[in-house]
This record gives C-alpha cells, sequence and structure tokens, in this order.
C-alpha cells in the first residue's frame, strides 16, 4: 500500500486531496467507493504502525501512563484522560498552526507525512504526547497539594482521610500546580525537540520568530499551561461526574505507585536530556537537569515531609479503592 499522496492506478494517476477525495491528474473529482474506503483505512492502519515503530519512545511513555493512570484513578478515568486531553491538545496544536494561538506562530515540516499519521497538518504523535504530560503533571500535583492537607496513611494502606485525598485532585490547586509542572516539563522537553534535525525526532516543526529559551518563544510556555490546565479542569469535571470506580487491580498492591508521576516525570527528562547530552548541547542540558533534579528533589521532600507515605505497604494504595 504506498504512503506518498500520488500513486499509480489503472486508467491514470490519482491524488489524494487534504479532504480525502481522490483525484485524477486533471483535477476532477472521482467516487472511489468502497476502494476509496478500503485504502484509506489500510493506509491509515500502516501509518499508524508506522507512527509506532518510528516513535517508539513515545509509545514506550504512553504505556507507563496506561499503567500508572489506571491504577490510580481507573480504567474508566483514563480512558476519558487519554480521549479529551488529545481533543484538546490537538484543537490547540491545529490553532496554532493556523492562527498562532495558543502557542504562538509555528508551523510544521510534513517531511514524515509518508512515514507516520498525521491528521490535518499535525503528527498524531504530538497531540497525543500531550496525554501522559498532562497527567504526568496532574499526580505530581495530586500527591504534593495532599501532603500538605492530608495527616499520614494508616498501616493498612488508606489515607487517615480518604475523603479529603480523594477531593483534593479536583482541587484548584492541583489544577494550577499540575498546569505549571506539565509547562516544566516542556521547557526541558522542547529545546531538545526544535534540534530534531540532529536526531531520530527529525526537524518536523520550527518557530517563525526565534525564541529566548533556546530558541522556543515565550508564547509557547504560555500556551502550553493553557493546554495542560485545560485537559486538567476537563477531568476534573468529568471526575465528578463518572461512576465511583472499583479497585483497579486485584493483585498485590504495588509498593509506592503513587509516587509514580514523579517516576514518569525523571524517564521523560531523562530521556531529553540525555538525547541533548548526546548532542552535545550542553546548554540545553544544564539548563534542564537543573530544573529537572531541582523539581524532584523539591517535590519529594514536601511529600515525604508530609507523611503521605510512610511506608511501602501504605503507599501501594489503590487510589479508588478507599472511596
Amino acid at each position: 500500500m504506498p504512503r506518498s499522496s500520488n500513486w499509480a492506478a489503472t486508467g491514470g494517476t490519482w491524488r489524494r486531496s487534504f479532504s480525502g477525495t481522490w483525484r485524477d491528474s486533471g483535477g476532477s473529482a472521482r467516487d472511489g467507493g468502497s476502494r476509496q474506503g478500503g485504502c484509506d483505512l489500510l493506509e491509515t492502519v500502516s501509518l499508524l504502525v508506522g507512527t509506532v515503530l518510528l516513535r517508539p519512545y513515545v509509545f514506550a511513555f504512553l504505556a507507563v501512563y496506561l499503567f500508572l493512570a489506571s491504577r490510580q484513578i481507573g480504567w474508566t478515568r483514563t480512558i476519558a484522560w487519554t480521549i479529551a486531553g488529545y481533543a484538546v491538545a490537538f484543537a490547540a496544536e491545529y490553532g496554532s498552526v493556523h492562527w498562532g494561538v495558543p502557542f504562538g506562530d509555528y508551523y510544521y515540516i510534513p517531511a514524515t507525512q509518508d512515514r507516520e499519521l498525521w491528521i490535518a497538518g499535525v503528527p498524531f504523535m504530538d497531540s497525543l504526547s500531550f496525554t501522559f504530560l498532562s497527567y504526568t503533571g496532574f499526580t505530581c500535583a495530586w500527591q504534593i497539594v495532599a501532603a500538605w492537607k492530608t495527616g499520614p496513611f494508616l498501616r493498612h494502606g488508606s489515607p487517615a482521610d480518604p475523603a479529603l485525598y480523594q477531593g483534593i485532585r479536583r482541587s484548584p490547586a492541583v489544577l494550577v500546580v499540575g498546569a505549571l509542572i506539565t509547562t516544566l516539563l516542556d521547557v526541558i522537553i522542547d529545546p531538545v525537540a526544535l534540534m530534531g534535525e540532529r536526531w531520530f525526532l527529525g526537524k518536523i516543526y520550527g518557530y517563525r520568530h526565534e525564541g529566548f529559551y533556546f530558541g522556543v518563544p515565550l508564547a509557547n510556555f504560555v500556551g502550553w499551561f493553557a493546554v495542560s490546565a485545560a485537559i486538567i479542569v476537563v477531568h476534573q469535571i468529568l471526575d465528578r461526574w463518572l461512576p465511583q470506580a472499583k479497585a483497579s487491580y486485584g493483585a498485590r498492591p504495588i509498593p509506592y505507585l503513587a509516587l509514580g508521576g514523579f517516576a514518569l516525570f525523571f524517564f521523560v527528562a531523562a530521556f531529553n536530556l540525555a538525547v541533548a547530552l548526546w548532542l552535545g548541547a550542553w546548554g540545553v542540558f544544564l539548563a534542564g537537569a537543573v530544573l529537572a533534579a531541582g523539581f524532584l528533589f523539591a517535590a519529594l521532600r514536601i511529600v515525604m515531609a508530609g507523611r503521605l507515605f510512610p511506608m511501602a505497604e501504605a503507599s501501594g494504595l489503590n487510589i479508588d479503592r478507599a472511596r
């Protein structure tokens, strides 16, 4: 199955327009019927597989997110987060490449359209990344804010005040702190991604006006905060309406599972810092390393000082079990 915009067929050469209609070389539209639908479906599947093969690191982080979120908030909320998060992120990406809002005036370079899935001029993997990055910020914020407001966990693995602990994830404090943490991740990621032509990401985007932070403009970070906050607030609204989840895993509690967001933050940051180090981008590496280490040190001190997770057997709590 060809993956380019042109392909040869019996009776002439055809082109696919952005609307998905098949046109001949003369420009007239023809109804491909079931053949068109079948070709579109096969090409989409082929490009989706190509996306996984081209961006395995994205799907590795996605898998960790799905594992973590499904055990912290249950599968129903995890699926809702993924769908809503992707939709919000895609709308933001589309708005930015067409109108410069909310990330500023930047553009995508369709160099990989024949190898991975793009939707309406936006790489599928790019919008998908927002789901696990925003959840990382959200769950880290949840534990940080909870450390200030709840007592220590009890020995049998339940928080001293389960209702308060669960309700904190819907608080304005988690919304703001979660959006800030997600934006911090992008401060580490974006300068590395902007050098994509020097590593296996590839040169897929650029800014029309070079920014102050290793080429990244301030508008990008403002946009990340706004979009992350939008994803989190959508979840907080849905969280109030979705049915209460049952225990999401029947196996033994996983020690320190509730701290998994900090581990995911570390893995994402470490991956990007390793790329920066490999490229010899010392300024990007040092700035990102200081930000990542500073956040993790301060955040974990807050969590531990709040005695939220005083023992391994307690911290493996199934988050929804306490309800």
